[in-house]
Protein backbone atom coordinates (compact mmCIF):
# COMPACT_ATOMS: atom_id res chain seq x y z
CA UNK A 1 0.00 0.00 0.00
CA UNK A 2 1.31 3.45 -0.83
CA UNK A 3 1.26 6.21 1.79
CA UNK A 4 2.22 9.30 -0.19
CA UNK A 5 1.53 12.78 1.13
CA UNK A 6 1.55 15.53 -1.46
CA UNK A 7 4.28 18.18 -1.09
CA UNK A 8 3.44 20.94 1.32
CA UNK A 9 0.51 19.09 2.91
CA UNK A 10 0.34 17.68 6.40
CA UNK A 11 -0.93 14.12 6.40
CA UNK A 12 -3.70 13.30 8.86
CA UNK A 13 -2.75 10.78 11.53
CA UNK A 14 -3.54 7.27 10.31
CA UNK A 15 -6.55 5.60 11.92
CA UNK A 16 -6.04 2.24 13.57
CA UNK A 17 -8.28 0.64 10.93
CA UNK A 18 -6.24 1.83 7.93
CA UNK A 19 -4.36 -1.46 7.29
CA UNK A 20 -7.62 -3.41 7.23
CA UNK A 21 -9.28 -0.91 4.88
CA UNK A 22 -6.29 -0.97 2.52
CA UNK A 23 -6.26 -4.74 2.55
CA UNK A 24 -9.90 -4.93 1.54
CA UNK A 25 -9.54 -2.31 -1.19
CA UNK A 26 -6.68 -4.33 -2.69
CA UNK A 27 -9.18 -7.04 -3.67
CA UNK A 28 -10.70 -6.31 -7.08
CA UNK A 29 -14.27 -7.16 -6.17
CA UNK A 30 -16.04 -5.41 -9.03
CA UNK A 31 -19.42 -7.15 -9.10
CA UNK A 32 -18.61 -9.14 -12.23
CA UNK A 33 -15.62 -10.68 -10.41
CA UNK A 34 -15.77 -13.28 -7.61
CA UNK A 35 -15.45 -11.92 -4.08
CA UNK A 36 -14.63 -15.28 -2.51
CA UNK A 37 -10.96 -14.42 -1.98
CA UNK A 38 -11.89 -11.42 0.18
CA UNK A 39 -14.51 -13.41 2.08
CA UNK A 40 -12.10 -16.27 2.78
CA UNK A 41 -9.46 -13.82 3.99
CA UNK A 42 -11.91 -12.28 6.46
CA UNK A 43 -13.08 -15.76 7.53
CA UNK A 44 -9.49 -16.88 8.18
CA UNK A 45 -8.68 -13.76 10.20
CA UNK A 46 -11.83 -14.14 12.27
CA UNK A 47 -11.12 -17.84 12.81
CA UNK A 48 -7.59 -17.04 13.97
CA UNK A 49 -9.19 -14.78 16.60
CA UNK A 50 -11.58 -17.55 17.67
CA UNK A 51 -14.65 -16.35 15.77
CA UNK A 52 -16.33 -18.76 13.35
CA UNK A 53 -18.22 -17.63 10.26
CA UNK A 54 -21.10 -18.93 8.18
CA UNK A 55 -20.58 -18.51 4.44
CA UNK A 56 -23.42 -18.66 1.92
CA UNK A 57 -22.60 -18.83 -1.79
CA UNK A 58 -24.65 -18.45 -4.92
CA UNK A 59 -24.94 -21.17 -7.56
CA UNK A 60 -21.64 -20.11 -9.13
CA UNK A 61 -19.81 -20.86 -5.88
CA UNK A 62 -17.40 -17.92 -6.19
CA UNK A 63 -19.64 -15.13 -4.89
CA UNK A 64 -20.27 -15.32 -1.17
CA UNK A 65 -21.75 -13.71 1.94
CA UNK A 66 -20.22 -14.00 5.40
CA UNK A 67 -21.99 -13.83 8.75
CA UNK A 68 -20.03 -14.05 11.99
CA UNK A 69 -20.88 -13.46 15.62
CA UNK A 70 -18.86 -12.16 18.56
CA UNK A 71 -20.92 -13.68 21.38
CA UNK A 72 -22.00 -12.00 24.58
CA UNK A 73 -19.94 -12.71 27.71
CA UNK A 74 -22.34 -15.51 28.67
CA UNK A 75 -22.03 -17.17 25.27
CA UNK A 76 -25.35 -15.87 23.92
CA UNK A 77 -25.31 -15.51 20.13
CA UNK A 78 -28.87 -14.47 19.46
CA UNK A 79 -30.17 -10.91 19.54
CA UNK A 80 -27.53 -8.21 19.41
CA UNK A 81 -26.63 -5.79 16.64
CA UNK A 82 -25.39 -6.44 13.08
CA UNK A 83 -22.64 -4.36 11.46
CA UNK A 84 -23.38 -4.78 7.76
CA UNK A 85 -21.53 -3.95 4.56
CA UNK A 86 -21.28 -5.08 0.96
CA UNK A 87 -17.94 -6.25 -0.43
CA UNK A 88 -18.56 -5.63 -4.14
CA UNK A 89 -17.66 -2.39 -5.88
CA UNK A 90 -18.65 -0.73 -9.16
CA UNK A 91 -16.44 -0.98 -12.28
CA UNK A 92 -13.59 1.38 -13.06
CA UNK A 93 -13.84 0.88 -16.84
CA UNK A 94 -13.47 4.11 -18.80
CA UNK A 95 -12.70 6.20 -15.72
CA UNK A 96 -9.62 8.44 -15.57
CA UNK A 97 -7.90 7.48 -12.31
CA UNK A 98 -4.79 9.25 -11.04
CA UNK A 99 -3.60 6.05 -9.34
CA UNK A 100 -4.30 2.32 -9.49
CA UNK A 101 -7.83 1.98 -8.06
CA UNK A 102 -6.91 -1.32 -6.40
CA UNK A 103 -3.67 -0.08 -4.86
CA UNK A 104 -4.91 2.27 -2.13
CA UNK A 105 -2.95 5.48 -1.82
CA UNK A 106 -3.03 8.32 0.70
CA UNK A 107 -2.71 11.88 -0.59
CA UNK A 108 -3.40 14.96 1.48
CA UNK A 109 -5.29 13.10 4.19
CA UNK A 110 -7.50 11.22 1.73
CA UNK A 111 -7.40 7.49 1.04
CA UNK A 112 -7.95 6.86 -2.68
CA UNK A 113 -9.10 3.59 -4.20
CA UNK A 114 -12.18 1.84 -5.48
CA UNK A 115 -14.40 1.00 -2.54
CA UNK A 116 -12.65 3.21 0.01
CA UNK A 117 -15.87 5.19 0.40
CA UNK A 118 -18.42 2.63 -0.81
CA UNK A 119 -18.01 0.78 1.47
CA UNK A 120 -14.83 -0.99 2.51
CA UNK A 121 -13.96 1.89 4.82
CA UNK A 122 -16.75 0.86 7.17
CA UNK A 123 -16.10 -2.87 6.87
CA UNK A 124 -12.38 -2.46 7.52
CA UNK A 125 -13.01 -0.25 10.52
CA UNK A 126 -15.44 -2.75 12.02
CA UNK A 127 -13.03 -5.64 11.51
CA UNK A 128 -10.15 -3.67 13.00
CA UNK A 129 -12.14 -3.27 16.21
CA UNK A 130 -12.63 -7.01 16.71
CA UNK A 131 -9.97 -7.10 19.49
CA UNK A 132 -11.86 -4.34 21.34
CA UNK A 133 -15.11 -6.30 20.99
CA UNK A 134 -13.47 -9.42 22.41
CA UNK A 135 -11.85 -7.48 25.25
CA UNK A 136 -15.23 -6.02 26.24
CA UNK A 137 -17.64 -7.88 28.51
CA UNK A 138 -20.52 -7.79 26.05
CA UNK A 139 -24.09 -7.93 27.32
CA UNK A 140 -25.30 -8.66 23.80
CA UNK A 141 -23.56 -10.16 20.77
CA UNK A 142 -22.16 -8.17 17.85
CA UNK A 143 -22.46 -9.61 14.35
CA UNK A 144 -20.58 -9.02 11.11
CA UNK A 145 -22.58 -9.33 7.87
CA UNK A 146 -20.66 -9.02 4.59
CA UNK A 147 -22.52 -9.45 1.31
CA UNK A 148 -21.90 -9.73 -2.44
CA UNK A 149 -23.61 -8.12 -5.46
CA UNK A 150 -25.20 -5.19 -3.65
CA UNK A 151 -24.20 -2.91 -6.52
CA UNK A 152 -26.28 -4.86 -9.04
CA UNK A 153 -29.50 -4.79 -7.08
CA UNK A 154 -28.82 -6.19 -3.60
CA UNK A 155 -28.68 -9.71 -5.03
CA UNK A 156 -26.52 -11.37 -2.37
CA UNK A 157 -27.97 -10.29 0.98
CA UNK A 158 -31.33 -12.10 0.59
CA UNK A 159 -29.48 -15.43 0.52
CA UNK A 160 -27.77 -14.58 3.81
CA UNK A 161 -30.99 -13.37 5.42
CA UNK A 162 -32.80 -16.55 4.40
CA UNK A 163 -30.00 -18.58 5.98
CA UNK A 164 -30.27 -16.57 9.21
CA UNK A 165 -33.98 -17.23 9.38
CA UNK A 166 -33.48 -20.95 8.80
CA UNK A 167 -30.89 -21.05 11.60
CA UNK A 168 -33.09 -19.07 13.96
CA UNK A 169 -30.67 -16.14 14.22
CA UNK A 170 -32.69 -13.08 15.21
CA UNK A 171 -30.66 -9.88 15.61
CA UNK A 172 -32.25 -6.96 17.43
CA UNK A 173 -31.00 -4.35 14.99
CA UNK A 174 -28.61 -3.54 12.14
CA UNK A 175 -26.28 -0.69 11.24
CA UNK A 176 -25.52 -0.58 7.52
CA UNK A 177 -22.30 1.38 7.05
CA UNK A 178 -22.92 3.01 3.66
CA UNK A 179 -21.27 6.44 3.29
CA UNK A 180 -23.39 9.01 5.11
CA UNK A 181 -20.66 11.31 6.51
CA UNK A 182 -21.39 9.54 9.82
CA UNK A 183 -24.92 10.96 9.95
CA UNK A 184 -27.83 8.64 10.80
CA UNK A 185 -29.99 7.96 7.73
CA UNK A 186 -33.49 6.88 8.67
CA UNK A 187 -34.97 6.26 5.21
CA UNK A 188 -34.06 5.55 1.61
CA UNK A 189 -35.90 4.75 -1.59
CA UNK A 190 -36.57 1.33 -3.05
CA UNK A 191 -34.84 0.24 -6.26
CA UNK A 192 -36.57 -1.75 -9.01
CA UNK A 193 -34.91 -2.65 -12.33
CA UNK A 194 -36.50 -4.44 -15.25
CA UNK A 195 -35.70 -5.64 -18.75
CA UNK A 196 -38.34 -5.31 -21.44
CA UNK A 197 -38.18 -7.17 -24.74
CA UNK A 198 -40.51 -6.01 -27.53
CA UNK A 199 -40.91 -8.59 -30.30
CA UNK A 200 -42.03 -7.51 -33.75
CA UNK A 201 -41.56 -9.06 -37.19
CA UNK A 202 -38.71 -8.51 -39.64
CA UNK A 203 -39.23 -7.35 -43.21
CA UNK A 204 -37.38 -5.44 -45.90
CA UNK A 205 -37.67 -1.73 -45.19
CA UNK A 206 -39.29 -1.18 -48.59
CA UNK A 207 -42.13 -3.44 -47.39
CA UNK A 208 -42.81 -1.93 -43.97
CA UNK A 209 -46.51 -2.94 -43.87
CA UNK A 210 -45.40 -6.59 -43.99
CA UNK A 211 -43.26 -6.18 -40.88
CA UNK A 212 -43.75 -4.96 -37.31
CA UNK A 213 -41.25 -2.39 -36.06
CA UNK A 214 -40.22 -3.43 -32.54
CA UNK A 215 -38.15 -0.28 -31.97
CA UNK A 216 -41.07 2.03 -32.68
CA UNK A 217 -43.33 0.25 -30.20
CA UNK A 218 -40.55 0.06 -27.64
CA UNK A 219 -40.19 3.83 -28.06
CA UNK A 220 -43.87 4.30 -27.25
CA UNK A 221 -43.47 2.27 -24.07
CA UNK A 222 -40.34 4.21 -23.12
CA UNK A 223 -42.21 7.47 -23.61
CA UNK A 224 -44.99 6.17 -21.35
CA UNK A 225 -42.44 5.39 -18.64
CA UNK A 226 -41.22 8.98 -18.97
CA UNK A 227 -44.82 10.20 -18.70
CA UNK A 228 -45.21 8.25 -15.45
CA UNK A 229 -41.98 9.80 -14.15
CA UNK A 230 -43.17 13.29 -15.12
CA UNK A 231 -46.44 12.67 -13.29
CA UNK A 232 -44.62 11.72 -10.08
CA UNK A 233 -42.45 14.81 -10.42
CA UNK A 234 -45.46 17.10 -10.84
CA UNK A 235 -48.02 15.46 -8.58
CA UNK A 236 -46.06 13.43 -6.03
CA UNK A 237 -46.49 12.02 -3.49
CA UNK A 238 -43.65 14.07 -2.02
CA UNK A 239 -41.30 13.75 0.93
CA UNK A 240 -39.23 16.91 1.25
CA UNK A 241 -36.61 15.25 3.47
CA UNK A 242 -35.18 13.62 0.29
CA UNK A 243 -32.91 15.52 -2.08
CA UNK A 244 -35.18 14.20 -4.86
CA UNK A 245 -38.50 14.23 -2.98
CA UNK A 246 -40.59 12.04 -5.31
CA UNK A 247 -40.51 8.63 -7.00
CA UNK A 248 -38.34 8.63 -10.13
CA UNK A 249 -38.20 6.46 -13.25
CA UNK A 250 -35.93 6.28 -16.28
CA UNK A 251 -34.88 4.10 -19.22
CA UNK A 252 -31.16 3.43 -19.04
CA UNK A 253 -30.13 1.10 -21.91
CA UNK A 254 -31.63 0.11 -25.26
CA UNK A 255 -30.71 -2.28 -28.08
CA UNK A 256 -32.53 -3.14 -31.27
CA UNK A 257 -32.36 -3.72 -35.02
CA UNK A 258 -29.57 -5.05 -37.21
CA UNK A 259 -29.58 -2.97 -40.41
CA UNK A 260 -30.94 0.36 -41.61
CA UNK A 261 -32.89 -1.31 -44.42
CA UNK A 262 -34.59 -3.93 -42.21
CA UNK A 263 -37.72 -3.57 -40.12
CA UNK A 264 -36.41 -4.47 -36.66
CA UNK A 265 -37.89 -7.65 -35.22
CA UNK A 266 -36.74 -7.08 -31.66
CA UNK A 267 -35.89 -4.27 -29.28
CA UNK A 268 -34.92 -4.65 -25.65
CA UNK A 269 -34.36 -1.97 -23.06
CA UNK A 270 -33.77 -1.69 -19.34
CA UNK A 271 -35.52 0.70 -17.03
CA UNK A 272 -35.63 1.42 -13.32
CA UNK A 273 -37.74 3.27 -10.86
CA UNK A 274 -36.85 4.40 -7.34
CA UNK A 275 -39.92 4.59 -5.17
CA UNK A 276 -40.48 6.39 -1.92
CA UNK A 277 -40.71 3.69 0.75
CA UNK A 278 -44.32 4.69 1.42
CA UNK A 279 -45.25 3.78 -2.17
CA UNK A 280 -45.91 0.18 -3.25
CA UNK A 281 -43.48 -0.55 -6.13
CA UNK A 282 -45.87 -3.13 -7.58
CA UNK A 283 -48.36 -0.36 -8.24
CA UNK A 284 -45.77 1.51 -10.27
CA UNK A 285 -44.87 -1.52 -12.36
CA UNK A 286 -48.50 -2.51 -12.82
CA UNK A 287 -49.17 0.81 -14.60
CA UNK A 288 -46.35 0.16 -17.04
CA UNK A 289 -47.39 -3.44 -17.54
CA UNK A 290 -51.05 -2.50 -18.08
CA UNK A 291 -50.15 0.07 -20.74
CA UNK A 292 -48.05 -2.54 -22.54
CA UNK A 293 -50.72 -5.26 -22.42
CA UNK A 294 -53.89 -3.21 -22.83
CA UNK A 295 -52.83 -0.40 -25.16
CA UNK A 296 -49.72 -1.35 -27.12
CA UNK A 297 -50.00 -5.10 -27.55
CA UNK A 298 -53.47 -5.11 -29.19
CA UNK A 299 -52.22 -2.57 -31.76
CA UNK A 300 -49.11 -4.64 -32.40
CA UNK A 301 -51.04 -7.88 -32.83
CA UNK A 302 -53.31 -6.23 -35.39
CA UNK A 303 -50.17 -5.72 -37.47
CA UNK A 304 -48.73 -9.18 -36.74
CA UNK A 305 -50.23 -11.94 -34.61
CA UNK A 306 -46.88 -13.07 -33.19
CA UNK A 307 -46.14 -9.72 -31.53
CA UNK A 308 -45.16 -9.81 -27.87
CA UNK A 309 -43.97 -7.64 -25.00
CA UNK A 310 -42.07 -9.46 -22.26
CA UNK A 311 -40.92 -8.06 -18.93
CA UNK A 312 -38.36 -9.64 -16.62
CA UNK A 313 -37.30 -8.29 -13.26
CA UNK A 314 -33.54 -7.82 -12.98
CA UNK A 315 -33.38 -6.81 -9.34
CA UNK A 316 -35.34 -5.13 -6.61
CA UNK A 317 -34.55 -3.89 -3.13
CA UNK A 318 -37.10 -2.43 -0.73
CA UNK A 319 -36.89 1.04 0.64
CA UNK A 320 -36.20 1.84 4.28
CA UNK A 321 -38.43 3.88 6.56
CA UNK A 322 -37.01 3.46 10.05
CA UNK A 323 -39.07 4.20 13.12
CA UNK A 324 -37.79 6.98 15.33
CA UNK A 325 -38.93 4.90 18.30
CA UNK A 326 -36.86 1.87 17.26
CA UNK A 327 -34.04 1.06 19.68
CA UNK A 328 -31.46 0.99 16.88
CA UNK A 329 -32.49 4.48 15.72
CA UNK A 330 -32.27 5.88 19.22
CA UNK A 331 -28.92 4.15 19.80
CA UNK A 332 -27.26 5.54 16.67
CA UNK A 333 -28.69 9.00 17.29
CA UNK A 334 -27.25 8.91 20.81
CA UNK A 335 -23.84 7.69 19.65
CA UNK A 336 -23.56 10.29 16.87
CA UNK A 337 -25.24 13.01 18.94
CA UNK A 338 -27.24 13.81 15.82
CA UNK A 339 -31.02 14.26 16.00
CA UNK A 340 -31.51 15.62 12.48
CA UNK A 341 -33.71 13.68 10.08
CA UNK A 342 -31.91 12.64 6.90
CA UNK A 343 -33.23 10.55 4.00
CA UNK A 344 -31.41 9.56 0.81
CA UNK A 345 -32.39 8.64 -2.75
CA UNK A 346 -29.81 5.86 -3.12
CA UNK A 347 -30.62 2.34 -1.95
CA UNK A 348 -28.94 0.10 0.61
CA UNK A 349 -29.38 -3.34 2.13
CA UNK A 350 -30.99 -1.79 5.20
CA UNK A 351 -34.40 -2.16 3.58
CA UNK A 352 -33.80 -5.90 3.19
CA UNK A 353 -32.84 -6.31 6.85
CA UNK A 354 -35.89 -4.31 7.92
CA UNK A 355 -38.15 -6.43 5.69
CA UNK A 356 -36.68 -9.52 7.38
CA UNK A 357 -37.73 -8.14 10.77
CA UNK A 358 -34.41 -6.56 11.79
CA UNK A 359 -34.86 -2.82 12.52
CA UNK A 360 -32.11 -0.99 10.65
CA UNK A 361 -30.44 2.36 10.13
CA UNK A 362 -27.68 3.58 7.81
CA UNK A 363 -24.55 5.29 9.11
CA UNK A 364 -21.00 5.11 7.81
CA UNK A 365 -17.86 7.04 6.82
CA UNK A 366 -17.44 9.00 3.61
CA UNK A 367 -19.70 10.96 1.31
CA UNK A 368 -21.83 9.26 -1.34
CA UNK A 369 -20.79 12.01 -3.78
CA UNK A 370 -17.31 10.43 -3.86
CA UNK A 371 -18.61 6.94 -4.65
CA UNK A 372 -18.75 5.30 -8.10
CA UNK A 373 -16.48 7.88 -9.76
CA UNK A 374 -12.80 8.08 -10.68
CA UNK A 375 -10.48 8.84 -7.76
CA UNK A 376 -12.99 7.64 -5.19
CA UNK A 377 -11.78 8.44 -1.70
CA UNK A 378 -12.60 8.52 1.97
CA UNK A 379 -10.90 10.98 4.29
CA UNK A 380 -8.80 9.69 7.15
CA UNK A 381 -10.82 12.06 9.32
CA UNK A 382 -13.99 10.16 8.40
CA UNK A 383 -12.36 6.80 9.13
CA UNK A 384 -11.26 8.15 12.53
CA UNK A 385 -14.81 9.36 13.18
CA UNK A 386 -16.12 5.90 12.30
CA UNK A 387 -13.58 4.33 14.70
CA UNK A 388 -14.76 6.63 17.46
CA UNK A 389 -18.41 5.85 16.70
CA UNK A 390 -17.86 2.09 16.71
CA UNK A 391 -15.77 2.35 19.86
CA UNK A 392 -18.71 4.02 21.61
CA UNK A 393 -21.04 1.45 20.06
CA UNK A 394 -18.99 -1.43 21.50
CA UNK A 395 -19.09 0.19 24.95
CA UNK A 396 -22.86 0.62 24.62
CA UNK A 397 -23.11 -3.16 24.14
CA UNK A 398 -21.13 -3.87 27.30
CA UNK A 399 -22.39 -5.16 30.64
CA UNK A 400 -21.12 -1.97 32.30
CA UNK A 401 -23.19 0.21 29.98
CA UNK A 402 -26.29 -1.90 30.53
CA UNK A 403 -25.85 -1.76 34.32
CA UNK A 404 -25.45 2.02 34.14
CA UNK A 405 -28.82 2.29 32.44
Amino acid sequence: MSHIAEPGNTETASPQALPWVERLVSFDTVSRNPNLGLIETVRDELRAAGVESTITTDKRGQWANLFATVPAHDGETNGGIVLSGHTDVVPVDGQDWSSDPFKPEIRDGLLYGRGTCDMKGFIGTALALLPKMQATKLARPIHFALSYDEEIGCAGAPLMLTDLQKRGVRPDGCIVGEPTSMRPIIAHKGINTYNCCVRGFAAHSSLTPKGLNAIEYAARLICFIRDVADEFRAEGPFDELYDVPFTTAQTSTIKGGNAVNTVPAECSFQFEFRNLPTMDPELVFSRIDAYARETLLPKMQKEHASAAIEFSRIASAPGLDASEQAAITQLVRALTENQEKHKVAYGTEAGLFALAGVPSIVCGPGNIEQAHKANEYVSLEQLAACEAFLGKFIHSMSVDAHVAR
